[in-house]
This record gives structure tokens, sequence and C-alpha cells, in this order.
């Protein structure tokens, strides 16, 4: 019988990129380290991935849409002890920092940050697009909140234009988790 999880990862956030349809590798990931697990995606993410699969191994709805009217106003998942948003597209990265809160994901994120929760980034950008002063700035800026963001030389690189689909089995699940585990918990206040 598996341990019950001491910790909760209220949230993957999950973006419409290449390895998107093999977040469930994550979600086993922390799975596997006692975290208990919950799937966010973003509008463009949901083509990519296998909601039914997800759903079955987090015991979790996926979330991408805020409840509609009439719907339970209370909160469904406990308060999260760290987020982890993998793959991170260049568009939820830039928006994030900006403070933009368009998306039920981004709004998420935007929560999470602002009550101290850790949140780690995994970004999947090709050259051209990291290479962009919004983006060097966007990253700049989620850092300085003290975000996670496993970007640059030993971490994560960019791919060049058109060869992300040589990248995606070789993406680093275990490097974002790794990344939340070791920022500081705190107590959603």
């Amino acid at each position: 019988m598996t341990e019950p999880a001491t910790r909760h990862l209220v949230t993957v956030v999950v973006c419409g990129a290449g390895p998107a349809p093999q977040v469930h590798r994550l979600v086993e990931l922390a799975q596997a380290r006692g975290w208990a697990v919950a799937v966010t995606a973003t509008p463009a993410a949901l083509a990519f991935l296998d909601v039914p699969k997800l759903e079955e191994l987090t015991g979790n709805r996926v979330r991408s849409e805020y409840r509609k009217p009439g719907e339970s106003p209370t909160r469904s998942l406990p308060e999260a002890d760290a987020v982890v948003v993998a793959p991170a597209t260049y568009n939820t990265i830039c928006k994030l920092a900006l403070g933009i809160n368009d998306t039920y994901a981004l709004g998420t994120l935007a929560e999470a940050i602002g009550r101290g929760v850790p949140v780690a980034v995994l970004p999947f950008v090709n050259t051209a697009l990291a290479a962009r002063k919004p983006f060097a700035a966007a990253v700049e800026s989620l850092c300085s909140e003290g975000v996670r963001v496993l970007f640059g030389p030993g971490k994560w690189e960019p791919h060049s234009p058109g060869t992300g689909g040589n990248r995606i089995d070789t993406f680093p699940w275990g490097a974002v988790l790794d990344a939340a585990e070791v920022l500081p918990l705190t107590t959603p206040g």
C-alpha cells in the first residue's frame, strides 16, 4: 500500500509545448516521491493532453477554466505546498511576469507567487524566442519574486527553431520537481 502524501503539489501547470503529452511522467515522479498531484492546463495545452489518463493518475479533475456561476464556490483541493510549470512556454512566462491573468492557469500561478508558495518553472522555448528582451526580462522578473526558473547554461537551454521535437524525450521532468522540492515550504497565510 502506498503511504499517504505528506506534501500536496496542488498544481502541475502544463502549457501547450512539445513535451506536454508526456506530463504523466512528471505526475508519476511526483507521486513516487510522496506528492499528491493535480494538473492545470493552459487552454493551448488541452489539445496535447490525455485528460482522462491524467485524471485517473491524479484522482483530480484537470482544470483549465474558472468555475462557472452556480458551481461550488469552495476549493476542491487543499492549498499548495509547491507549484511546477512544465513545459512552460514563452507566452506563459512573459504574461506571468507582467501580471497578466487571462487564463485559469495564469491566475493560479499569480496567486501562488503572491502567497509565497514555492514555484519552479521549466521553459521549453527556442533560441529565437529566448533571445528576445521581453523573455530575458520576464525570467529576471520572476526570479526576483522567488520563482525558480530552470533556464540557461547548466540548467535547460533553448533549442534551435524547428528542432524542439528532437528534445522532447530528453525534457528533464525530474529537474523541475527537484527544484520545487528544495524551495522552502511556506504556510499560506
